[in-house]
């Protein structure tokens, strides 16, 4: 203790009580706590009133469950492919990076990118485009927004043919428009029928969205079926109705049948708002990069909007789409192929569950059986599963199985599977369906 260092520079023990040096005093005044000078929170109606997406929902669970190292199968809950986009579409993006194709594009995409998606529509899809006619998005549904709300207004009404895209209706509403649900039924494949089509136009419809195939069903119409649709749209008095076609999953068809563009028919091109993508069928979705093709005004109105939002989509992503639209499309057609066996798998294990129902889907990558059968009974513990969100819930947290309950897509009797996932996920989530709602029907015969 005797040590130097213990020792001030004048020779006092440092540490002795009488040679402490107190400290200085302090500069600052007390803290006084100030009052908060944030407004007062008060959100739009626009977004207050607007639905949180369920998937997105859903999907946000399952990621929270697995950081803290939960194991979930979250495999058949999201809509996006299992597997690789197309090498072009791989090497394209490094070269992009490589050559220093990094700055912005015209609002409206690099002249290049439209023209191969016009070369593209004109080969496969039979539809003659101009570059002037096509907007590049970021993203497919970036463009359904941006044309709903070029279009639409307060006053109108908007044909949304359910089961639906979770997105459709509230993107309408945000356009000030109404959207008018057009009910389609699991006996006619969820398909538009025309007399039900026919029966909800009135003057106030501005428009109608045609998802084909479909997501949530896997619906995919055919050309006999559109083609009574576009009929009823010829009629003098359903001319001044729009068709929003999604066609985001046309390369995901089965069973041979060959997909067929709306735009293609008699007298439906100038009246037809065409929607497509790199995300599906080229498995880009983290490219974010959809398109719009429809009369040059309306693309014109659109990318007026556009460029107050995003300006421009990815370039690295565009030069990635040009190769993808000219890749071998075996590559894409052996995928299809994988799928269309996983579709076969999945409905035969779906058909091992007693009283679930199930059309056969001919496109896109989901299924869409109706469970309301099993609703009113119990669980091991006592509660009662009254809805499909309800079941999907306790599936979750009693199965570690993540499942879209139907109410999300406007058909509350139903679960959407995607069997965009390997075959080892899709038998596990749907043998653990099966388990879970047999053991509530085994609880529901206890209680009786």
């Amino acid at each position: 203790n005797d040590s130097p260092r213990h020792w001030s520079v004048h020779g006092a023990r440092a540490d002795h009580p009488e040679n402490k040096i107190p400290p200085a005093p302090s500069s600052r005044p007390p803290s006084i706590p100030l009052p908060t000078m944030a407004p007062a929170l008060r959100l739009s109606p626009m977004v207050s009133e607007m639905e949180e997406s369920t998937t997105v929902a859903i999907f946000s669970k399952v990621s929270d469950m697995k950081s803290r190292g939960e194991k979930v199968n979250g495999a058949l809950c999201v809509g996006q492919p299992d597997f690789a986009p197309p090498p072009e579409a791989i090497k394209a993006t490094e070269e992009a990076a490589a050559k220093g194709l990094t700055s912005y594009t015209g609002v409206t995409g690099t002249l290049e990118l439209r023209q191969a998606i016009c070369e593209y529509l004109d080969k496969y899809k039979k539809v003659r485009y101009a570059p002037e006619e096509i907007l590049v998005a970021s993203g497919g549904k970036q463009a359904i927004y941006q044309v709903v709300m070029a279009l639409c207004q307060a006053g109108d009404e908007v044909l949304v043919p359910a089961p639906y895209w979770t997105s459709y209706p509230d993107i309408v509403k945000l356009s000030g428009a109404a959207p008018v649900i057009l009910e389609t039924t699991a006996e006619d494949g969820y398909a538009i029928t025309a007399k039900a089509l026919a029966a909800a136009i009135k003057p106030s419809t501005r428009m109608v969205i045609v998802c084909n195939p479909s997501n949530p069903t896997g619906c995919a119409m055919s050309r006999q079926q559109l083609e009574e649709l576009a009929e009823v749209l010829r009629r003098p008095e359903n001319q001044h109705v729009y068709v929003l076609s999604d066609e985001i999953y046309e390369r995901i068809c089965f069973d041979g049948l060959e997909h067929a563009s709306f735009a293609a028919f008699a007298d439906m091109r100038d009246r037809t708002l065409t929607i497509n993508g790199f995300s599906k069928a080229f498995s880009m979705t983290g490219y974010r990069l959809g398109y719009l093709a429809a009369p040059k005004e309306i693309v014109k109105a659109a990318s007026k909007l556009q460029s107050q939002i995003t300006s421009c989509a990815s370039s690295i992503g565009q030069h990635a789409g040009i190769a993808a639209l000219k890749c071998d499309m075996s590559y894409i057609s052996g995928k299809v192929q994988e799928l269309e066996e996983k579709r076969d798998m999945a409905l035969g294990l779906l058909a091992q569950i007693p009283d679930v129902k199930c059309p056969k889907p001919g496109g896109a990558f989901y299924l869409f059986p109706d469970i309301s059968a099993y609703f009113g009974r119990t669980t091991s513990g006592g509660e009662e599963i009254q809805d499909a969100t309800q079941l999907c819930l306790h599936l979750l947290a009693e199965y570690r199985v993540a499942l879209v309950p139907g109410d999300a897509f406007g058909a509350p009797k139903c679960l959407r599977l995607s069997y965009a996932a390997t075959k080892e996920n899709i038998t596990d989530a749907i043998t653990k369906l099966g388990s879970c709602l047999q053991a509530l029907q085994s609880a529901k015969k206890q209680r009786c």
